[in-house]
């Protein structure tokens, strides 16, 4: 059923987005985000054009899914972000591919509480290696993930904070939700440590709503070829290959709509795409997201025009695809 819409967000109001930046999520341990997440749903969709069906809870892991009207293209937003696990002692594990500089302010919580801590790096003389470990008030329990600790900067221009990869691509999701009258949203896990949590959405997507084409809506990183300020990132490859004619009709629909994006040509990296290519059915896919700089560390930094320029670039997309 369509709903009229009651109100709108300001473009420059970016509450939501900082509040995202502040909740932990490490790969395997989303749950807070999830909760999060489910709750504003229920919340706020009372006001969307469409209130969607909201697919989420064990069966599905902490991955959520929102279905509107009759879906032709679904949108594929991982929650989760980089951090540490605690190993023994003092010791840390990467989880995904954090950058590691000492000095670095991280948090956890575990059974005696949460605290903060500051990342240390030592590197051996002779062979190069580098160990990584935390300094805190005490030992944190074995197993407890750690996460940068969010220090939210916002000028004219842009924001700055851990996590905007891939809060940012959540926040868009959700502001593309709230005028979106067909399609799929996918808040997924596990993306930045090996992904998979997709693998098993997509079986369903593709069974049930017989979807076959996907925008993953994360963020990219500033280049030789992308600037900040000239519009989110349409990347016409990266690790992976998508299927030109699918790019080239995403390319099409935003010139013909006047968006500002740019293109990105990449080598290396990687996202949820990777679960969708290699599945057993059939999927088109594009990567769409504005760029960042300091890429995987506390100070991800982002234009305000891109991000506004992503927000549009998606419901142009979702209205045409």
């Amino acid at each position: 059923m369509i709903k009229k819409q009651t109100h709108s967000n300001s473009k420059t109001n970016y509450s939501l987005l900082k509040e995202l930046c502040s909740i932990a999520a490490p790969c395997g341990n989303e749950g807070g985000l999830t909760d999060f997440l489910v709750n504003y749903i229920n919340k706020e969709s009372e006001n969307w054009v469409v209130k969607p069906k909201l697919i989420y809870g064990d069966k599905w892991q902490h991955n959520i899914v929102l279905v509107f009207g009759k879906p032709t293209t679904a949108i594929f937003a991982h929650i989760d972000n980089i951090g540490f696990t605690v190993r023994y002692g003092e010791q840390l594990v990467r989880i995904g591919g954090p950058v590691c500089q000492p000095g670095f302010e991280l948090i956890g919580t575990d059974s005696k509480g949460t605290q903060k801590a500051t990342l240390q790096v030592k590197v051996n003389a002779k062979s190069g290696e580098k160990t990584i470990s935390y300094k805190a008030k005490r030992n944190f329990e074995t197993g407890t993930e750690l996460s940068f600790l969010p220090n939210w900067r916002e000028t004219k221009e842009f924001i700055q904070c851990c996590y905007m990869d891939n809060r940012l691509g959540v926040y868009t999701a959700l502001k593309v939700a709230e005028t979106l009258q067909n399609g799929i949203i996918v808040f997924s896990t596990y993306e930045e440590h090996g992904g998979g949590s997709v693998s098993f959405i997509q079986k369903h997507l593709a069974k049930k709503y017989k979807i076959q084409q996907a925008l993953i809506c994360d963020i990219s990183w500033i280049s030789d070829g992308v600037k900040p300020h000239l519009g989110p990132v349409i990347s016409m490859r990266d690790s992976l290959i998508p299927r030109k004619h699918y790019v080239n009709k995403i390319i099409n629909i935003a010139k013909k709509n006047k968006c500002a994006f740019q293109l990105e040509v990449e080598g290396s990296g990687g996202s949820d795409a990777k679960d969708l290519q290699m599945s057993e059915n059939v999927w088109d896919w594009c990567f769409v997201g504005a760029a960042e700089e300091n890429v995987h560390t506390p100070d991800e930094k982002v234009s305000k025009k891109d991000i506004e320029g992503m927000v549009q670039l998606y419901k142009v997309l979702l209205r045409n695809l």
